[in-house]
């Protein structure tokens, strides 16, 4: 007679992921964090201020503070 537990065609078990795989994994967590919080600051960034709004203002280099 066959045990319940040796049932064929059920799930296969999996291995759990090592601590290496667990930290690149929240390494990529992190970064696509990141990287997701700058677009979503670029975005909303230029809808508060449009380019053409922007460019408008006069060009000033970093000597633009001493009188020529």
């Amino acid at each position: 007679m066959q045990s319940g537990f040796a049932a064929r065609g059920g799930p296969i078990l999996l291995k759990t992921p090592s601590h290496r795989q667990q930290a690149v994994r929240r390494r990529l967590a992190a970064v696509c964090g990141i990287l997701a919080l700058a677009l979503a600051s670029g975005l909303i960034g230029s809808l508060i201020h449009p380019a053409h709004v922007v460019s408008s203002r006069p060009v000033t280099g970093p000597f633009s503070y001493f009188p020529s």
